[in-house]
């Protein structure tokens, strides 16, 4: 039974996978309070949000740093001058999606800001789209989304792997709920 079943699960979580997290919609590019770039594989996201605020579309880029110390890449873009940019570096508690997003409303609630776009890979887009409204939206802030403009090519089993992670990651937002 298990070795008719487990193709057919894996046939279904790549093709639902495929239409809700490769096909996931970006945001339009529009003015926002600030950018929010979240921690994850450094794949451009950093030098992409911070584009993205240099072109004018706001003042604040948030670079999420979950990262250690050492973290070169953080260290270089965290320290650097970066004109009339303003970069914020702070340490998600805890260091997941989740506290990314009540960083992200404790920073909104300082700042007053109304409208934050949050910077991710695709796959990524419908988890934290739904995290950040959780804990956002009630408080008045709008969110958007926009993937790191970055093509990923990787073996079928670690897509299989994404989807599932990432599904898995929805399930236990909608179970917890709002931050």
């Amino acid at each position: 039974m298990l070795a008719v079943l487990a193709p057919v699960l894996l046939a279904v979580n790549g093709v639902c996978g495929y239409f809700v997290f490769a096909r996931a919609a970006d945001s339009a590019v529009s003015h926002v309070d600030a950018v929010v770039v979240l921690g994850g594989e450094h794949d451009g996201r950093e030098r992409y949000g911070l584009a993205l605020t240099q072109q004018g579309l706001a003042p604040t880029v948030v670079l999420s740093n979950p990262y250690p110390a050492t973290d070169s890449v953080m260290s270089r873009i965290c320290s650097g001058p970066h004109g009339a940019v303003q970069v914020i570096c702070p340490r998600p508690k805890p260091p997941t999606t989740r506290g990314e997003a009540m960083m992200t409303r404790r920073l909104a609630l300082e700042h007053h800001w109304k409208q934050v776009m949050v910077v991710t890979w695709r796959y990524h887009l419908p988890r934290a789209r739904l995290l950040f409204c959780q804990c956002l939206c009630a408080s008045g802030v709008s969110i958007t989304a926009k993937a790191v403009p970055r093509r990923y090519v990787l073996p079928l089993w670690y897509w299989e792997y994404i989807y599932l992670y990432q599904s898995a990651g929805i399930a236990k937002a909608l179970t917890i709920g709002h931050c």
